[in-house]
């Protein structure tokens, strides 16, 4: 666990908490967070309303895993900016987890930081990674979040 800006923490899934009154929580990963929330095992039907995420609460689960080609949909991460950002303004410590704590919990605070905070740049996915490894430099991004990222850096977030 380690908070990488105030009131921002990064972990993987050892430190997996429901959120609380103080405490905003996104789940970055399939299973066991999303799988055990929504109610299913294996593959969800991508017309289930809570396909990409659920949010209850101090809580977002979040379906996604950490493919080596970009599979992600953005409306996947306008929920996490939109929810982060919500319980941001409220006062919450932001609680990211994925399951080991390198990939997909960071890309997100890292989004979070650039898109949402504007505390470091985000003028591309090279420069605002550059500034967050100084951070983080746990940092290790998936082949297809690096991907996905390096060619959708400019769009994420400007739909929230």
């Amino acid at each position: 666990m380690q908070q990488i800006h105030e009131r921002v923490i990064v972990t993987n899934d050892l430190s997996c908490m429901r959120g609380n009154d103080t405490v905003a929580v996104v789940h970055a990963c399939k299973s066991p967070c999303h799988q055990g929330a929504v109610g299913y095992r294996g593959k969800l039907p991508s017309t289930h309303p809570n396909y990409l995420v659920l949010e209850q609460e101090n809580d977002l689960y979040l379906n996604i895993i950490d493919p080596p080609v970009p599979l992600f949909m953005p409306p996947l991460f306008s929920a996490f900016l939109e929810f982060s950002i919500k319980h941001w303004g409220q006062g919450k410590q932001l609680l990211i987890h994925c399951n080991q704590g390198e990939s997909r919990a960071p890309s997100l605070a890292m989004l979070f930081l650039a898109k949402g905070l504007s505390v470091i740049p985000d003028t591309s996915y090279e420069a605002a990674r550059i500034e967050f490894e100084k951070l983080y430099p746990r940092y290790n991004p998936g082949k297809g979040i690096e991907m996905y990222f390096s060619i959708n850096w400019t769009r994420l977030g400007s739909d929230f």
